[in-house]
């Protein structure tokens, strides 16, 4: 018994290597978006502006500036709190960065490896 798919399906070699040029043409965007993913900048500020951070796309942390008022020694709690929101919302940006741009070329495809 012979299947016969709907038209649009299969289509042989043709088809194949349409396909296989597409997936190459995918990886060659995704992996230029990556590196200028890498390389850009983000600053993000916590406690009211207390606390300034800049990270880069790599989550490397480029700088770090503190309000002198935020340095209390009997309060060393706030400081620790400021500093681990800053941390956070500067990978949660960085993260959903990455992933805003790459659905852009992957059309929301879930591809592992891909994001």
């Amino acid at each position: 018994m012979k299947v016969r798919l709907p038209k649009g399906y299969g289509g042989g070699p043709q088809n194949m290597n349409s396909m296989i040029r597409q997936a190459q043409k995918m990886q060659e965007e995704m992996e230029a978006l990556q590196e200028e993913l890498d390389a850009r900048e983000y600053e993000i500020e916590a406690g009211g502006g207390a606390v300034k951070l800049r990270i880069n796309g790599i989550k490397e942390i480029l700088s770090l500036e503190i309000e002198p008022d935020l340095v209390d020694p009997d309060d060393i709690e706030t400081l620790s709190d400021v500093l681990i929101a800053a941390f956070n919302s500067a990978v949660k940006k960085v993260d959903d960065t990455n992933s805003a741009e790459h659905e852009k070329i992957t059309g929301k495809l879930n591809m592992p490896g891909l994001s």
